[in-house]
């Protein structure tokens, strides 16, 4: 079967068309060589004597040459073609296995490091991040139909409700306020996933400028303390005063209202909350930390994903889209974020690259 697929190979056939070009080089060579030799035992010897068995021997032995590489040839032209296509073959093989079974297929690796060895892991590791993706794509899927269930089962509910009822003018007033406040959480989630594609395509970088990250955290931090006096937990803004830096500044704003935001809901009640910022390196950082619970470190890897939420039975409030913002607009603007451990609490650490002078 192989050899068969290595004899229809174009593979093959271009190693012949090769052979055949070497085949016609040394052939006109061994001419040269036999013609030349013949001339110059004639004018050394002259026409006397018999040439014919020196002659003989002479072809005999290119003959034997001409067949020798003619065979060698062919044969290393059909071992080469052969594992080329038993290479390809294989490749073939687990994409069909994929195509037809799923992803968990991966090609086989011969351990001889070669060009075809590296191919094949590449190859692996696209089917990885492939894999990885799909299983992302899944999770996200899933996590969006129960997110939309909740409130859409609500609101098919009241109006059920309303429908057979008799018409009371507050409570109409009031399904129509629970059912708009139902849609808007809705509509809030889309306009978030729709945020989050837009910064992830860098459409936002034409509002970049030269910005003081301390004086945009003063205003997350102004903007919050009176949510945060209503849990008891001290808001704290601590660090640099002028910490210069190039980005978008309603982007920043959101990124950091979003970690602020977070540590005063999952912090501890009448605990603190402090937001630090400081010049590093012609870089620079920001940091929120709080005293709460924190986030497991086997956990941290995924708190950035859309929709991932440490709560998983996902009845508390909220989409799980905020870190997935904060991270989007670290990867816009270069930066670097970090999950620390605050022993107690969360440190959440952007580090931003040093800006052009």
């Amino acid at each position: 079967m192989l050899l068969a697929k290595t004899l229809r190979s174009s593979t093959f056939r271009l190693a012949l068309i090769a052979i055949a070009a070497f085949g016609l080089i040394v052939a006109a060579i061994m001419a040269y060589v036999y013609f030349g030799t013949i001339a110059y035992v004639q004018s050394r010897v002259g026409d006397a004597g018999d040439h014919s068995g020196f002659t003989a021997m002479i072809e005999l032995a290119m003959a034997a040459v001409a067949v020798l590489m003619l065979v060698l040839a062919g044969l290393a032209a059909v071992l080469v073609t052969r594992r080329t296509v038993g290479r390809i073959e294989e490749i073939n093989a687990t994409s069909r296995a994929i195509m037809m079974s799923g992803l968990d297929q991966r090609i086989p690796l011969r351990g001889s490091h070669d060009e075809w060895d590296r191919v094949a892991e590449n190859l692996n590791q696209m089917l990885d991040r492939i894999e990885t993706l799909m299983g992302e794509v899944k999770q996200v899927s899933d996590n969006v139909a129960h997110d939309l269930r909740t409130p859409l089962t609500r609101m098919r509910g009241r109006l059920e409700k309303a429908y057979h009822a008799s018409r009371n003018g507050e409570a109409d007033a009031a399904l129509i306020g629970d059912t708009i406040a139902d849609l808007d959480a809705v509509l809030g989630m889309f306009a978030s996933i729709t945020r989050i594609s837009e910064i992830e395509t860098r459409a936002r970088r034409s509002a970049f400028r030269t910005l003081n990250l301390a004086e945009i955290a003063g205003e997350v931090v102004e903007l919050y303390d009176a949510a945060a006096e209503q849990v008891a937990t001290r808001l704290s803004l601590g660090g640099d005063r002028e910490v210069a830096i190039i980005g978008d500044r309603d982007l920043l704003f959101d990124a950091i209202a979003n970690l602020v935001d977070n540590a005063i809901k999952h912090g501890c009640k009448g605990g603190q909350v402090t937001v630090t910022c400081s010049s590093t390196d012609g870089g620079a950082t920001i940091a929120i930390a709080d005293d709460g619970p924190g986030i497991p470190a086997d956990q941290r890897d995924h708190v950035f994903k859309r929709f991932y939420r440490l709560e998983q039975s996902r009845y508390t409030p909220g989409n799980g889209l905020g870190l997935s913002l904060v991270a989007a607009v670290a990867r816009l603007h270069g930066a670097e974020i970090a999950l620390h451990d605050n022993a107690p609490g969360l440190t959440v650490q952007l580090s931003f690259p040093p800006h052009p002078t």
